[in-house]
């Protein structure tokens, strides 16, 4: 018998649905203006912040929680427009790595500043320190959750 959402949970639910929505447009029209995507930026920040600029195509699927077929159409999408280039692992030849190339590092360098400004307008300056510390602790839980059912389905 599922166990259905009460009246209060249901708006909990929805809420949550609907903040998450706008918020994704927002930040979506904000980095369309750098003629980013919100999966372009996605891919970029954690390029940026390996230690070489690169990662193994499969430690990229980890880290966004995409699956090989979404990061693989994406990439290409990305290395045809040069923001990152692909090649075979040398010590694996049906591994990829990922690289940030120099136009990718400059169109995040540039959009960054006003994406971080929009995030914090729309979402970050509108909650006090216990509501982030709240959000904050959520987040981790969700993110255990998954991460525990996923361990436990693969």
């Amino acid at each position: 018998m599922p166990r259905w959402l009460s009246e209060e949970e249901q708006k909990t639910w929805r809420s949550y649905i609907l903040m998450r929505q706008r918020l994704d447009a927002v930040l979506a029209a904000g980095l369309g203006e750098h003629g980013l995507s919100m999966a372009d930026y996605e891919l970029l920040v954690p390029l940026s912040a390996a230690p070489s600029g690169c990662l193994r195509a499969k430690d990229l699927a980890a880290e966004v929680c995409w699956d090989k077929s979404r990061l693989s159409k994406q990439l290409a999408r990305m290395a045809t427009r040069g923001l990152v280039d692909r090649v075979p692992a040398e010590d694996d030849a049906r591994g990829i790595v990922v690289s940030l190339t120099e136009a990718g590092r400059t169109i995040l360098r540039e959009a960054a500043p006003e994406h971080v400004e929009l995030v914090r307008e729309v979402f970050i300056d509108r909650m006090s320190d216990a509501e982030s510390a709240a959000i904050c602790s959520l987040a981790e839980k969700v993110k255990a959750a998954g991460e525990a059912r996923n361990d436990s389905a693969g």
